[in-house]
């Protein structure tokens, strides 16, 4: 496959069938966006940047600055520095080194809150970006979790799982900026409206209104704050794993699967995965993998990092507990939500 450019090779990522065990019954294929260059969030900064290149909103040499602990920071550096902008990623001290490296090596500007703010570190870090924003006149803001551009980019990931399977019948998606979810959904309710649409979020995440736990170690998904991208309209089910839970799903996915992947990997494996045991043999469900393992090699995938933070056990449950509204959870639980868009 001969490409022009780099930026040509974000997207048409595999769709591989995933074997699960004895329990399983519906068929549940992978959608491997780790298989981008850097991740998922490329199809974001692509999307993004161009648009605003075309509309003339990015100028000709102006810096772009954003705000993101992992892939978007990522994609966006990829993309940006590649057009031939400067590039500042502001992030918190959560960012893990491989990420990190990767930042610098393709040549940004890497700045680090050094405390949260009244809404966590996300609140922190948008309010450093304001500051760099007045400091640099001109300087563009993709703002991922608020453009439009953000969904919008998973038009064609759902274009290429209706050309890989002719029909989806449930999406499983984690949930951060909620561009992927949203995006990915209403452009796969084109083609089915009968879509069953599954988030995935952790425990102490606002996003579908928890309380928020600042602390957890789960990174690429959850929330300290609900972006406008989330459209919590389309969602029927979201489901929360806490911390210990996500990571054994993580090491479960490359020991079963042999998929080294992150955590929002992990926690959409375990939850396709039961899934796939109430459903019927015929049924479709999509799980989309955002990014690669390679940024929590130091996490984790490390031992002595799970037993610092009291993983131990990598305990597991065989199945959720369904919740109801406004119960606070703590471990892997789930909630049936009503739809407001059928």
């Amino acid at each position: 496959m001969k490409l022009k450019s780099l930026i040509d090779s974000i997207g048409n990522t595999p769709t591989v069938r995933l074997r699960l065990d004895d329990q399983a019954r519906g068929q549940v294929y992978a959608k491997l966006e780790m298989q981008n260059p850097f991740g998922m969030k490329d199809r974001v900064a692509k999307r993004i940047l161009l648009e605003a290149k075309r509309t003339g909103e990015l100028k000709e040499g102006a810096p772009i600055i954003e705000s993101s602990s992992g892939t978007m920071a990522c994609g966006v550096a990829l993309v940006g520095t590649y057009l031939g902008h400067e590039v500042h990623i502001v992030t918190d001290p959560r960012m893990d080194p491989v990420t990190f490296a990767k930042l610098e090596s393709l040549g940004c500007t890497v700045h680090v809150v050094e405390q949260m703010g009244v809404n966590g570190w996300q609140s922190a870090r948008l309010e450093l970006l304001h500051q760099l924003l007045d400091d640099l006149p001109g300087a563009f803001f993709p703002r991922q979790y608020e453009n439009p551009d953000n969904p919008a980019a998973y038009q064609l990931l759902a274009e290429e799982l209706i050309e890989d399977l002719g029909r989806v019948d449930v999406l499983v998606a984690s949930v951060g900026s909620g561009g992927s979810m949203s995006g990915t959904a209403r452009a796969l309710q084109q083609y089915n409206p009968n879509l069953k649409v599954i988030a995935v979020d952790c425990t102490g995440s606002v996003i579908f209104g928890q309380p928020d736990e600042p602390w957890r170690l789960q990174g690429g998904l959850g929330n300290s704050l609900v972006a406008p991208n989330v459209d919590h309209s389309i969602v029927d089910e979201v489901h929360w794993l806490n911390d210990e839970e996500a990571f054994s799903a993580t090491l479960r996915l490359a020991k079963e699967e042999k998929i080294f992947a992150g955590n929002s990997s992990g926690s959409v494996y375990a939850v396709a995965k039961w899934v796939s045991s109430q459903v019927s043999p015929d049924m479709k469900i999509v799980a989309v993998f955002p990014d690669r393992g390679d940024r929590y090699v130091h996490t984790i995938y490390n031992p002595n990092y799970r037993m610092e933070k009291g993983i131990n056990s990598l305990r597991l449950p065989k199945a959720p507990e369904r919740v109801i509204a406004d119960t606070v959870v703590e471990s892997w639980s789930y909630q049936a939500l009503l739809r407001s868009s059928r």
